[in-house]
């Protein structure tokens, strides 16, 4: 049976003048870990705030399996299955960290688990009673993420999620993005910056330069490539990223 995916095809965003995504494809399937990277103004987050529908792009098509999503607001495409996390947590900062959980399940169409097995998923059952303004930066983003697979997503978008991490923490949340992907068959998009867990977690590399794809493959190969080595370095490089 054809794994779902969420794709997008031709994607293009301008504001006024200024070129951000230009002619985009990419393809997610269910039960895989694509990393979208890039230099910092590559165009990640305006591709990720286009297929989650808080921008619309100027051009192409944006599919979640046979679904066209362009144009939908950005509360329909999370209940059909998109969930999202931000580069700086959003959570409600006077809730607890279960209520915040609980606050994202009441939007759910798609019969997610309970928010007590998701603060076990997260690490975070300790901290069921804590203000979501009293945790630490580690605390917040997995407290997102919790409320992201409340929603019970087919796929998620994942900014940043490793940024301000140390090591340790680094190891355990690429863990937890493994097991999300293996046991629930969840497909996850994921822009990051750490990029030795990128190599180390990642099916495959999409990887933005000026808004536009200057590579796609597996994360060795990516690694790899002139182009993606001069885009991070900003000249010919003998050494991969």
């Amino acid at each position: 049976m054809a794994r779902e995916a969420l794709s997008g095809a031709r994607i293009g965003k301008s504001f006024g003048g200024l070129r951000v995504l230009h002619g985009v494809d990419f393809r997610v399937e269910e039960g895989e870990i694509v990393a979208l990277i890039g230099p910092n103004g590559a165009g990640k987050t305006t591709l990720f705030n286009v297929i989650s529908g808080l921008v619309r792009p100027s051009a192409g098509s944006l599919r979640l399996g046979a679904r066209e999503l362009v144009g939908l607001p950005a509360f329909r495409i999370s209940r059909l299955g998109v969930g999202r996390t931000f580069q700086t947590p959003r959570p409600f900062l006077e809730l607890t960290t279960l209520d915040n959980i609980r606050a994202a399940a009441r939007f759910s169409e798609r019969g997610a688990e309970t928010p007590e097995a998701l603060l076990a998923l997260t690490g975070l059952a300790g901290q069921a009673a804590t203000p979501a303004h009293a945790l630490t930066t580690v605390g917040r983003k997995l407290l997102e993420l919790a409320m992201a697979l409340a929603l019970g997503p087919r796929f998620l978008l994942l900014d940043e999620l490793l940024a301000g991490l140390t090591p340790t923490e680094v190891a355990a949340a690429t863990g937890l993005l493994r097991r999300i992907r293996d046991e629930r068959g969840i497909g996850i998009l994921w822009v990051e910056h750490v990029m030795h867990a990128v190599m180390t977690t990642a099916d495959r590399c999409i990887v933005l330069h000026h808004g536009e794809v200057i590579a796609e493959g597996p994360p060795a190969a990516v690694s790899q490539n002139q182009r993606v080595m001069e885009a991070y370095l900003g000249e010919p490089a003998a050494a991969p990223i």
